[in-house]
């Protein structure tokens, strides 16, 4: 890994679990429909952009450019996969916060999306 980072931003975490939903047909666009989707917030595609830069630089995803369809018919796009240094962070992230829920007591439905 380029970076010594051994967290994950939030927003970054959140783009990690996307591309894992989406497998092989992780590229931005794609990626933002779906944290759209899981989320249920508008996610603006240049920070999804700025977010794979970062995961990139950091060594945590790979990418290659590659045909795929879409509205406009075939075109090329970066496609972007997780690399096992991020499957690590995402499994030490989960158990971090884990550890952290265990124990506290369920909360009401109101209070489980602030």
């Amino acid at each position: 890994m380029a970076a010594a980072k051994n967290v994950l931003g939030g927003f970054e975490h959140e783009v990690l679990l996307a591309m894992l939903h989406l497998g092989k047909d992780a590229y931005t666009a794609a990626i933002v429909l779906e944290l759209e989707q899981r989320i249920g917030r508008d996610v603006a595609a240049a920070a999804v952009y700025m977010a794979l830069r970062r995961l990139e630089e950091n060594g945590l995803v790979d990418s290659v450019l590659r045909e795929s369809e879409g509205r406009g018919g075939r075109r090329e796009r970066r496609h972007f996969e997780v690399k096992s240094e991020a499957l690590d962070l995402l499994r030490e992230s989960k158990w971090r916060l884990m550890q952290l829920w265990d124990g506290l007591p369920a909360l009401g439905a109101s209070e489980e999306r602030r």
